[in-house]
């Protein structure tokens, strides 16, 4: 393949996926970029301009050349640039580019470099958050995180925040302190020298310690040059990256035709069972042996081979007891929060049952906002909801009458619980964050997707859209779904430049009306009757086991 110069991207992530990068286009076949990939990389440049306008004001009233913007549209006039730029001394270059090695197969740029002694920091910015507040920050204790104020490089001990660090940008610094160094542009040598990052609220500048992870870098980066070069194999496994990656088609038909055992054990979990020889779905679905001695991770040994089964089979899903239960109340409240990136929430949809009272209407009641995110109204919105959330709670309790509120997946809906009270807790209705831990903790909050994971093996995946459909639900959108729910959004309220389309306004409370009814029709089939006609794991397993004593030792 040649010499392969790798960027950002290229090092983190799937390295199957890098190697097709890299492959001719003889060789490997990719879809097009989905709509949602294009609107998060239009989303992310979008928030860097706004960053980047923002780093330049604080400096606007430093003298010429001070702080330099690099506006070239030429890739070699930016590199040139960058160069006059750090040649003179700036004290912020905007916008830098460095040079591309193409000995060492480097290339990158930054969104900002600031001086500091005789050469240079880095500093990227990226369209996710990067730190989390601490709620109640122990002064007495010295922070593990340094941070820095926008308008100079100022680091400081930062008590109120932790880091929330990703692979990718840390890896991302690293290769820009890598070509710094071999330009004798790096502020301090390697194993001292730090990053920056400034997240999606731009609050502050993070400071990344590179030093302690560049030998890890050189040593990833090495790997993946020579994946790129094509001197390193790889070959498909199913991942969680998957999902969004462009050349999915190409290897869910590989995978499915070679049957890998990807397709239903991941992680280090896959790999164990590739050590032990188990690299098809049907030698684990005819395993009788032993559970591997190095097993790790969450799931159980057993239910990868109900998985197994259940995938040669064509089963859905897999009871685990004989009875499935799920936690049921007088007064039922289905919720479903819809969130933009990290942006915010600007939708809670909910559904009432009372089974005391048949005559009373099933309702769906959306609390929304059309503001574009972030603004300060989806803490009007947020208040609503919960403002009506705990009247009818309150009135159950009074009544002498159970109350619960369910959702799928509690981490989504938690995160936004807190962070709404953490955010908007000076608005009018918004309840404190030791209100709503309270609530979560309670048992009135009940989480579907723990409760299909207690009663269920589930062969190919938990998500509502797969598991809901067995129960009988179907959504009336043949397109609804996570990433398509981001496009209508971004036309529904006209954002970072979207044509407005305020029909895509209904389409998204109809399909969060269908979330909170899919919830509903789930727990509901969960504690019926229907859902008996499913085999039971532990009949399944026994069809492996010659003797009672290996059923004794699997055990």
């Amino acid at each position: 393949m040649g010499s392969a110069i790798l960027g950002a991207r290229n090092l983190t992530g799937c390295e199957h996926r890098l190697a097709l990068d890299f492959a001719p286009a003889e060789d490997a076949s990719r879809t097009p970029e989905s709509a949602e990939a294009n609107r998060r990389i239009e989303a992310a440049q979008a928030h860097r301009r706004q960053v980047i306008d923002l780093l330049r004001g604080f400096q606007s009233d430093r003298e010429t050349g001070a702080a330099v913007l690099v506006d070239d549209p030429d890739h070699r006039g930016r590199v040139g640039a960058t160069r006059a730029a750090m040649d003179a001394g700036a004290e912020w270059i905007l916008q830098a580019t460095l040079p591309t090695d193409t000995e060492r197969g480097r290339r990158g740029h930054a969104e900002a470099l600031v001086r500091q002694g005789g050469g240079y920091v880095p500093i990227i910015i990226v369209n996710h958050r990067v730190t989390t507040v601490i709620a109640e920050p122990r002064l007495d204790e010295t922070p593990a995180l340094q941070t820095s104020p926008l308008f100079g490089w100022h680091p400081e001990p930062d008590p109120t925040r932790s880091f929330r660090s990703q692979r990718r940008d840390v890896m991302r610094l690293a290769q820009l302190a890598a070509m710094l160094d071999d330009l004798g542009r790096l502020h301090a040598p390697r194993t001292e020298a730090v990053g920056g990052l400034i997240g999606l609220d731009a609050d502050c500048v993070v400071v990344v310690p590179l030093g302690e992870i560049a030998d890890e870098y050189d040593e990833s980066f090495a790997r993946r040059r020579a994946i790129a070069e094509g001197t390193v194999a790889t070959a498909p496994r199913k991942v969680s990256e998957c999902r969004s990656c462009h050349w999915w088609p190409q290897c869910e038909a590989r995978l499915i035709q070679q049957r890998d055992v990807s397709l239903v054990v991941g992680g280090n979990q896959g790999r164990i069972l590739r050590d032990a020889g188990i690299v098809t779905i049907d030698k684990l679905a005819d395993y009788r042996g032993r559970e591997p001695d190095e097993w790790v991770g969450s799931t159980k040994f057993a239910d990868t081979v109900v998985s197994a089964k259940s995938w040669v089979r064509g089963i859905p899903l897999v009871r685990r007891r004989d009875r499935p239960r799920v936690h049921r109340a007088d007064i039922e409240v289905d919720v479903d929060m819809e969130s933009f990136s990290e942006r915010g929430a600007y939708l809670w949809g909910t559904l009432l049952t009372d089974n005391t009272d048949p005559e009373r209407p099933v309702v769906y009641r959306p609390f929304v906002t059309w503001d574009p995110l972030p603004t300060r109204d989806e803490g009007r919105s947020f208040a609503a909801f919960w403002a009506w959330l705990m009247t009818e709670r309150n009135a159950a309790h009074e009544a002498d009458k159970t109350f619960a509120a369910y959702c799928y997946s509690q981490h989504a809906e938690n995160r936004w619980l807190r962070g709404s009270a953490d955010r908007f807790g000076d608005l009018p209705g918004v309840p404190s964050r030791k209100t709503v831990d309270a609530f979560i903790a309670s048992t009135e909050w009940v989480d579907v997707f723990e409760a299909v994971g207690d009663n269920f093996v589930c062969p190919k995946g938990k998500g509502l859209k797969r598991i809901a459909p067995v129960a009988g639900f179907n959504w009336r959108d043949d397109e609804a779904g996570g990433e398509a729910s981001m496009e209508w959004y971004a036309a529904a309220v006209a954002l970072d430049g979207a044509d407005l389309d305020l029909t895509q306004r209904d389409r998204l409370l109809e399909y969060n009306e269908d979330d909170v009814r899919a919830t509903k029709v789930l727990r509901e089939w969960i504690a019926g009757d229907d859902v008996l006609v499913l085999p039971l794991a532990d009949d399944l397993l026994a069809e492996n086991f010659r003797s009672v004593a290996e059923e004794v030792e699997w055990r």
